[in-house]
Formats: structure tokens, sequence, C-alpha cells
């Protein structure tokens, strides 16, 4: 199938001719039917709505029995577009899918099975069907298809759609998708355009869902990434309403990805979402602490510098440079050290050289059975960047010799063999602190201050 075919649009299908007749000939839809469609197919869009008006369910029974009994590709998208015109003119119509006669109809399942057909024309509109639906049953209320009380057969609920949609967009993003080179675009399309809904927003974070967007959130060159990219922030930007769904983002590489992509784009709709994203989660946990120590202060200044249109744009850049600043103010130089620590961020910030930092804060890195002590070993033996590197072993240098105890507590850890292995690393800034480190372990608190950097 052609590229071509996943960008079809609503318009451009609707020109078709289907032989409706033919259909009928071999019983693949009634005489009733065939009647419906004759009055409905090649009308106007007035005319559509006077029918629908007058006989709204009868036609929805139409749609849903040629969706489900029919499988050519062009009779089905055909059909998927005169619902799509039917429900972009009045999304209320969503309604008539709930409506009493369709009681004993299952008008879920053709959509659900659509994700099994064609590409991009099925899916985008398979799932905005659904979302219409999903918004008529909450405005409506009560039992919808699928949960009539006097019914036996057993439906597809709202519910099982949910379930099949989530499953089917994260493997699309995951690994199985089906079409080649469209599928992840397309599924992070629909999920867009989901995630609007509360409910999806749970089903999507409880299928672990939040760990697959994460890997797509990287600066973008060709308009097709781009929208991806854009796309895909849009989804991060609607979790950032969702509590369970912030909290995996603050365990993941979400926000180093974030600040990454909106200091390298110059697309206004990105830029645009990320900076949202970034207000939503300023207040989130140790987000502010985490956007500090990324430096984003500096980047959103720059922004504020560049020439935007959007209105939204300018406001939340400003409400984000207010809230850096006031997060600044109320962070200590420990917990800003601490962070960065944690992160893994280390570069030379004034803390790391400044005396009076280590003798006012000395006693805080005892803490959690001395955590920070232990993050700075596991940099030396699992960072790649001579940066970090340098920085932890200074920092260890520095609490071996301020603390009175350093040289025995950095000793159990077992620290020196770590330093010691990167003596001999080939970056000189790296082997400078090592050597550093080494001498200030050996001769300890009461000689280290002899030593200079």
């Amino acid at each position: 199938m052609s590229m071509e075919r996943a960008e079809l649009t609503t318009e451009q299908v609707l020109k078709r001719d289907i032989p409706w007749e033919t259909y009928m000939t071999t019983k693949l839809i009634t005489g009733t039917c065939l009647q419906l469609l004759r009055r409905y197919d090649n009308r106007s869009e007035s005319q559509r709505a006077s029918l629908l008006d007058d006989d709204g369910p009868a036609y929805v029974r139409v749609f849903v029995s040629i969706l489900r009994d029919i499988f050519k590709e062009e009779t089905v998208e055909y059909v998927l577009a005169l619902i799509d015109e039917m429900l972009t003119a009045n999304p209320k119509r969503a309604r008539l899918f709930h409506d009493k006669s369709l009681a004993n109809e299952d008008t879920y399942e053709p959509f659900l099975n659509c994700f099994g057909k064609g590409i991009g024309f099925y899916k985008r509109r398979a799932v905005r069907y659904w979302l219409w639906y999903a918004r008529a049953k909450t405005q409506d209320g009560g039992l919808s298809n699928g949960e009539s009380s006097s019914s036996k057969k057993k439906f597809i609920t709202i519910d099982d759609v949910l379930t099949g949609l989530v499953e089917w967009l994260c493997a699309q993003v995951l690994k199985k998708p089906s079409h080649p080179t469209r599928g992840i675009a397309v599924a992070i399309s629909c999920l867009a355009t989901l995630l609007k809904e509360p409910l999806v927003r749970s089903s999507f974070v409880q299928a672990d869902g939040v760990k697959l967007l994460i890997p797509l959130i990287s600066p973008a060159s060709t308009q097709q990434s781009i929208q991806l990219l854009y796309e895909t922030c849009l989804c991060v930007w609607l979790l950032s309403y969702y509590e369970p769904a912030i909290d995996y983002l603050a365990t993941s590489r979400a926000l180093p990805r974030l600040v990454e992509v909106v200091k390298s784009s110059t697309k206004e709709k990105v830029v645009r979402v990320v900076v949202l994203t970034l207000k939503n989660l300023l207040s989130k946990g140790a987000f502010g602490a985490q956007m500090v120590d990324l430096g984003l202060l500096q980047i959103v200044q720059s922004l504020k510098a560049q020439a935007w249109s959007d209105e939204d744009l300018l406001e939340a850049l400003n409400q984000l440079d207010e809230g850096l600043k006031d997060k600044i103010k109320k962070l200590s130089s420990f917990d800003k050290y601490k962070q960065e620590v944690l992160l893994g961020h280390l570069d030379w910030t004034p803390v790391h050289k400044d005396p009076m930092f280590w003798r006012d804060n000395i006693s805080n890195f005892e803490e959690n059975d001395f955590q920070i002590l232990r993050v700075l070993i596991t940099i030396l033996d699992t960072s790649s960047d001579p940066r970090a590197l340098a920085v932890a072993c200074f920092d260890l240098s520095q609490f071996i010799q301020h603390h009175a105890a350093g040289r025995v507590i950095v000793t159990d850890l077992k620290a020196k063999e770590r330093v010691m292995k990167l003596m001999n690393h080939e970056n000189a800034e790296v082997t400078k602190n090592a050597l550093l480190c080494i001498q200030r372990l050996f001769l300890g608190a009461k000689y280290a201050s002899f030593l200079q950097v």
C-alpha cells in the first residue's frame, strides 16, 4: 500500500462511486439499507442533516452493518468518511450511536476491527469516533451500547474498546507497527487525540505506555520527524495533568530530553507545547530543582528574547521564568547540589569549589547512610563523561578534607580502588582530580588542607 493512501482526506474519499446495488445483489446489504443509502449518498450537507434529524439511528445502523460485513477497503474508507463528515458537522450526533433503538447492535466492535485494517485513514478516524462516543456517553449518562440490561448477548463495551485501542497503540510504538514507516506516527497521532480523555490517561499509564514516549523526545529536523516530535510532546503535555503519569515522568529521562528539545527547536508549535509542559511540571516534586540544575532559566531567558507570535507561548515563558527564579531563591545550595549529584549531571558549578559550602553542609552528607557519597562513587563506576568523573573525584577529596572521619568513611565505601583506576584516565582533568583525591585519602584531613587544586 502506498504512503499516499495513508494521507487520504475525507473529501478525497467521498468522491468515490460505491456500487451499493452490487452489494445488495450479493446480499451484503439489505434492500432497506440500499434505500437509505440512495437517499443519503451524494446529497448536500443540509439534505443529509435533515435525514439524520428524521431517522439518525437508522443511518447509524446501516453504517455499522457495512463496517461489520464488508471488507473492501475503498468501501470501508467511504463509510468512515461519511461518519467523519456527519460527526465533524455536529459532534452531538455521536449520541445516535447510543440510541435505545440500537440496544441490540454492537456499535463499538466494527470500529475496533478497523485497527486491523489499512493504515492512517482507518486508525485516525476510528480513534476520533471512539472519542466522540466516550464524550456522548459521559454527557448522556446511564447505559450505552454493550451495557444493555435487557440484552443477553455480550457486546464489546466502551472499556473493551479502550483496552484494545491502548494495546494496539502501544504495540505500534513498541515493536509491531502494522505499517513499517507510518505505524509509530499514526499511533502517536491517535494518542495525541485520545489522551485528552482522563479515562484514556489512566489506561495508558496502567499499560506502561509512558515509557514508550520518552525515546521519541529528541530534536528533529525533517518535516515528518518534527510532526512526530510535536505530537509526542503533546502527549506528554496531556499526561502532565495526570499525577500517576507525572510520577513516572519523574523517574525517567523525560525532563532532560524536553529541555534539550526546547533548547534546540526553532518550530514554534514544538517550543510552545514543551514550554507549557515544563510550566505544568515546575511545581511537581523535584522537577523544579532539576530544571534549575539543567540550566533551564538561561534557556527560557534566551527564548524570551526571540520573536514569537503565539501569545500563549509568550505568557508561558514569562510564567516559567518567574517560577524558576522563585525556585532558585527557595532552593538551598545543598538542595541544588544534591539534585545535581542524584541526576548525575556533575559540572563545575560554584558550590564545588566553595570552602564555605563544604564547611556549612558537611554534616548533610551523612543523610540516608551517606547517600550522596554512594552516588558519587557510583558515578565513578558508570559515567563516561570526563567532566562528571573529574567533579566526582574532586567532591570526594573535599569530603575527606572537611569531614573529621572522611578518610575512614570513603575507604569503607570502597572508593579508593575506583579512584585509583582513574589516575590512568586519558583525560587530564580526570587524572588531576583523581590524584588529588588519592593524596587526600592517604594524608587524611589533618594534612589535606595543604594540597591545592
